[in-house]
């Protein structure tokens, strides 16, 4: 073992030697950053040979005739001046600091430096020492990064004037008018870069009846884009058609439940209606598809939730069955429809926003009209914040007390 260990003393002896035999001024001379010395006003007492190679100057250039910032740009000599010396007078050091460097031929060296006050037995200033470091590569690694940033905020900003054409196409441009009521509807994205999947609708059926939609497709993106238009343009046929809303219902539960099986089901909930006014009153005709329950306000101040029997999810099930009820509304009455984006979002960030909460939230407005309750549920939304984590889509209709100068 003994002979081993002296063997490799042997071995590594000369090299090690060499490193011992390196003198010191070789060291400063050709380290791989630069040094310099100046006195207290700037000027430059010594320098490496590396920092001259990067600058391309002689020594006799440099120095005794060139102060530090000299050597700088023009802004960099500004920002020494201004900042830098001031500081390194009062902490005695500075490190990291980013300049440029001007070299003889005019181009310009980033580089990162470390300057320290070295001062004598009595305290005093006399001289300062000074490290350059070569930054070239992290400039270009910075400027990269800059670069790549901003291709990816133009990327992001495409793809959400994407998102918000396509979300355009799949809302309607404008609600129909029913004679003798009011009709509101509102569209709250969740994400600008994601399509959402709710949709509604308000279209003249016949001559006297309007037929009506709200809902929600399963999952979002592209995908769900697809379901929302197939959704919407296979329910306004199924109306016109038919304006029995479970027949409606029936129609898009089997067009869904063929085109979207298998390994990527895909299936939406659903509130389909018709309305028919006559004199100051109207009768509405609701069937629901696995829905959040549309929220009636009564002109009297009660406020409650319409039950809709049965009512499956659309396009789950190939035999799925569907319900409708028939609601009388008279003046000052306003029947709200929302998607579960409402109901689901998250107040102060941790507790869920119930349908009881909703229904206690609206009471208070009564008698009220459409506009007046979008607008209140529109400023609920507001005031969750972030935790509206999926999209909300809204739909009302009232009868206006007759005279009224409600909103």
């Amino acid at each position: 073992m003994c002979e081993a260990g002296a063997s490799d003393r042997e071995n590594t002896g000369p090299a090690f030697s060499a490193l011992l035999e390196d003198s010191a001024e070789d060291l400063y001379e050709n380290a791989p950053c630069g040094y310099l010395s100046t006195l207290l006003d700037g000027t430059i007492a010594k320098i490496n040979g590396t920092l001259l190679a990067w600058l391309g100057h002689e020594r006799d250039e440099i120095v005794g005739r060139r102060r530090f910032s000299d050597l700088l740009t023009v802004g960099g000599r500004l920002y020494h001046e201004t900042h830098f010396a001031p500081l390194l007078r009062m902490q005695g050091e500075l490190g990291g600091v980013a300049f440029e460097m001007k070299t003889a031929g005019g181009a310009r060296l980033p580089v990162l430096v470390t300057s320290t006050v070295k001062t004598g037995s009595d305290g005093e200033a006399q001289l300062i020492r000074t490290t350059v470091f070569d930054a070239s590569d992290r400039r270009a690694y910075e400027q990269e990064l800059l670069r790549t940033r901003d291709e990816a905020e133009r990327e992001r900003d495409r793809v959400q004037r994407l998102a918000r054409t396509l979300q355009q196409t799949l809302l309607p441009p404008a609600l129909a008018e029913v004679p003798g009521m009011r009709v509101a509807a509102y569209y709250h994205p969740a994400s600008a870069d994601q399509v959402g999947g709710d949709f509604y609708d308000l279209f003249p059926v016949t001559g006297d009846t309007w037929g009506f939609f709200l809902g929600d497709v399963s999952g979002k993106g592209a995908a769900a884009a697809v379901v929302t238009s197939l959704a919407r343009y296979t329910l306004r046929a199924a109306a016109v058609h038919d304006p029995d809303p479970t027949v409606a219902l029936g129609t898009l539960n089997t067009v869904l439940n063929r085109q979207f099986h298998g390994t990527d089901p895909r299936y939406c909930t659903v509130i389909h209606g018709r309305i028919r006014p006559h004199g100051d009153s109207a009768t509405v005709t609701l069937a629901g598809g696995g829905h959040p329950p549309a929220l009636l306000i009564r002109a009297g101040g009660t406020t409650s939730f319409l039950p809709l029997p049965g009512g499956q999810l659309v396009g789950a099930l190939p035999g799925a069955r569907f319900a409708a009820v028939d609601v009388r509304l008279e003046p000052g009455d306003t029947v709200l429809l929302y998607t579960d984006g409402l109901t689901e979002a998250r107040t102060r960030g941790r507790t869920r926003y119930s349908e009881e909460q909703l229904r206690d939230d609206l009471t208070g407005l009564a008698p009220t009209t459409a506009p007046a309750v979008v607008e209140a549920v529109t400023a609920l939304l507001a005031g969750f914040g972030d935790g509206v984590e999926d999209d909300t889509a809204l739909l009302a209709f009232s009868i206006p007390l007759p005279g009224g100068d409600q909103p």
